[in-house]
């Protein structure tokens, strides 16, 4: 591997993050929260100066962006995003513990949405507008924005976007990446400038309209209230947000293409189909697990759906208590923090296509009990999935639950209960946001150890990056040239 080439271009992501931040600065300046605001105008300068010495390291040169390459910069850009993310928080004081501040920033980049804050009202405006930024950002992956850029710098972008991308398959739209970049995010622009409007029409200020777009678009779940979506009383806003998390949790290239003309594509998709049953079974079972209390069925329906999308799509909004719900709940939520959304979301989680791929995989083992000589292939829409697709699928599973049993070994060295450890850890994984005990929906991680913070930190940039693309940075062969 290159290693100025690659500390050159995550220059890049630094300055892009330090720019970034000039957005908050004006925010706290319109709140007239100065001396927030010069301690963003700070941490902007120190990314951008930071960035820009790095980048100057190494002049690229055409075609010398490798696979190798292409993972340095992308696990290398999230963790330097999510130090330079943490600069605002340290240095106005809101956040002074550096491990929390780095758990937050994370926590913000990868879309999780879980929280150290105890007290998130008393936040100033400015901090609230950049930790919940930090969802839009992440959400599409800023890796993919700089993809868009990078031609004008002389590099391609395939490994870049091989690396970042979600999904046991890249759907292109485009033949060239970098067209394909501009088309996602302009769709993830359209969906943004859409939500926000709606919640803005439906009572929320500009401001809260702003940072809670983000978290919905996004999938995130960082809000500006400690109640969470629950704060504003409202079952039109919560059928609002319920719509916008449905709709990201699908791939970006469906929406693209039924705006392009051609909606039947989402009925063509045996993923989306996959997707909505699942929600459907899930909110059927928990709504009648409720019939037995005093809610409203109108209000049951409403609360049932609204977590089982905001799991599902790992966003992690909350607008009940649902630890206090019956045990079958907690284990359909579970099961839905392990699925997630569809490839090419914005959520996390293992992705619907490849629990769906599993099913069909565990149906043809089957079979092939019965029927030892037959021949078994599986396709997904019509198109025959290769076996090392499926390969991979498997060793990704398996890795994925060894990273949450691992990251609950630890957590329980550390004092932290079973039932917290490996909630917390499930939860990170897979970019949900809340979990179960001391991490609950009315919870947050602030009662996790240091050490704890440091390991479910790691935990949330793997689960985004999807395991394998940080993990090799830890192979000896990839810093051999």
């Amino acid at each position: 591997m290159k290693i100025r080439l690659v500390l050159s271009l995550v220059g890049i992501i630094s300055i892009f993050m330090g720019l970034s931040m000039l957005l908050s600065m004006f925010v706290s300046l319109a709140y007239e929260e100065e001396r927030v605001a010069m301690w963003i105008g700070v941490s902007s300068m120190i990314a951008i100066v930071a960035g820009a010495a790095c980048f100057k390291q190494y002049k690229p040169r055409e075609g010398e962006l490798g696979l190798k390459e292409g993972f340095g910069i992308v696990g290398f850009s999230w963790l330097v995003a999510s130090l330079v993310g943490s600069l605002p928080f340290m240095l106005s004081g809101s956040i002074p513990n550096f491990a929390m501040a780095f758990f937050e920033s994370a926590s913000g980049l990868t879309t999780t949405g879980s929280t150290i804050l105890n007290e998130i009202e008393s936040l100033p405006k400015g901090i609230l507008f950049w930790r919940s930024f930090l969802h839009w950002l992440g959400g599409m992956g800023i890796i993919v924005l700089s993809v868009a850029i990078l031609p004008y710098l002389g590099l391609g972008g395939m490994q870049l976007y091989k690396a970042e991308s979600p999904g046991p398959t890249k759907d292109k739209l485009e033949p060239r990446i970098q067209q394909t970049a501009k088309l996602l995010w302009g769709v993830y622009l359209l969906v943004s400038l859409l939500c926000f409007l709606l919640l803005w029409l439906a009572g929320m200020n500009l401001y809260d309209a702003a940072c809670h777009t983000f978290g919905t678009v996004a999938t995130g779940g960082f809000s500006t209230y400690n109640a969470s979506i629950a704060h504003f009383h409202s079952p039109l806003i919560q059928y609002i947000i319920i719509f916008f998390m449905l709709i990201c949790g699908i791939s970006f290239a469906l929406h693209y293409r039924a705006l392009s003309g051609e909606p039947k594509s989402y009925l063509q998709t045996s993923e989306l189909r996959f997707y909505l049953f699942i929600i459907f079974a899930a909110t059927f079972i928990i709504y009648f697990s409720r019939l037995d209390t005093q809610i409203p069925v109108e209000q049951n329906f409403r609360e049932s759906l609204f977590q089982v999308v905001s799991i599902i799509t790992t966003t992690g909004y909350g607008t009940a208590d649902f630890e206090q719900w019956k045990p079958i709940t907690h284990v359909v939520l579970l099961a839905l923090m392990l699925v997630g959304g569809c490839a090419g979301s914005t959520g996390g989680g293992m992705k619907v296509v490849r629990i769906l791929l599993l099913t069909k995989y565990l149906k043809i083992a089957l079979n092939q009990q019965l029927h030892p000589s037959g021949v078994f292939v599986i396709k997904i829409d019509g198109k025959r999935v290769k076996r090392e697709v499926i390969q991979n699928i498997l060793s990704l599973g398996m890795v994925y639950i060894f990273i949450i049993l691992l990251a609950s070994f630890f957590l329980s060295l550390y004092g932290v209960d079973v039932l917290t450890s490996f909630t917390a850890s499930l939860s990170c994984v897979s970019n949900i946001g809340p979990g179960l005990g001391d991490v609950g929906p009315t919870e947050n991680f602030s009662s996790i150890p240091t050490p704890g913070i440091w390991i479910l930190s790691l935990c949330m940039i793997m689960g985004r990056l999807e395991i394998f693309s940080l993990l090799i940075l830890f192979l000896p062969q990839t810093w051999q040239r």
